[in-house]
């Protein structure tokens, strides 16, 4: 039986250890690389480090990280709101912690990909890549990781997953 995971089924029913492939520390890295995106850009929006925010347009200067991202199309009205601003980094925040430790890596993925669809939706028309770009792509990657249980490997997902918090 082939699998993703860490346990495989014995012909008893029993489960026992499979070592760790290449590919698992390549999805776990892949996973990591997803968590640290979202976890700098909640440091970078709410600090203003000055790479994609400046601090002046930091959070914690009375900057909105939602402004210019919700700014058009369907969710304009949310553009800016104190709470929509809140709870967005809140969600970049919770999405990089878990995607980094391998926590709740599936619903982690899930949330991460609605989110980035989100962002694509919202600046529509994309002008440099239409239908394509690194919104789609990484939402894709993110799905795969869901699929392959990629926080059991360099994470805490095998741990979590024996636990109450199943």
């Amino acid at each position: 039986m082939v699998t993703t995971d860490s346990t495989a089924q014995t012909d008893e029913g029993a489960e026992q250890e499979r070592p760790s492939r290449t590919v698992d520390y390549v999805w776990a890295i892949a996973r990591i690389a997803m968590g640290w995106l979202f976890l700098f850009t909640y440091v970078d929006r709410t600090f203003g480090l000055g790479f994609a925010t400046p601090a002046t347009k930091a959070w914690i200067f009375g900057g909105s990280p939602t402004a210019e991202l919700l700014r058009g199309g369907i969710f304009a009205s949310l553009a800016g709101q104190p709470w929509v601003d809140a709870l967005f980094l809140l969600g970049l925040l919770g999405l990089g912690l878990c995607l980094m430790l391998g926590i709740a890596t599936r619903a982690a993925a899930v949330a991460a990909g609605i989110t980035l669809m989100i962002v694509w939706v919202a600046k529509l028309p994309v002008v440099a890549t239409p239908i394509v770009n690194e919104h789609v792509i990484s939402t894709m990657v993110l799905a795969a990781l869901a699929m392959v249980n990629a926080g059991n490997t360099l994470g805490m997902g095998r741990l979590v997953g024996r636990s109450y918090l199943k």
